[in-house]
């Protein structure tokens, strides 16, 4: 059995190590076996650890939502373009 770093598993998911750890952390995807060696803390990944990571990878919403992608969700739920405020613009300064 090939147990791989998290650097090694992020590169195969193809996300950064930070994005991995952050996700482990807010519980988005389930952490794989954690090996303590000395005084650090390892986590070991193995392929089928990788490939349940791969399958939950799109179901995870990353970013954050901007006023406008809120104001499309809202309308949406409100009955769509019926609904649709038209969006004010602030006036330039001369």
């Amino acid at each position: 059995m090939i147990a791989y770093s998290t650097r090694e598993a992020a590169a195969k998911l193809g996300v950064t190590q930070a994005t991995l750890s952050t996700y482990i952390k807010a519980g988005k995807i389930p952490p794989p076996t954690i090996l303590q060696i000395g005084r650090r803390t390892v986590h070991s990944w193995t392929e089928s650890d990788i490939e349940q990571v791969r399958k939950l990878l799109p179901k995870i919403a990353n970013g954050r939502k901007t006023r406008y992608q809120k104001l499309r969700e809202k309308q949406k739920k409100t009955g769509g373009a019926q609904a649709m405020a038209p969006m004010l613009q602030k006036k330039k300064k001369k």
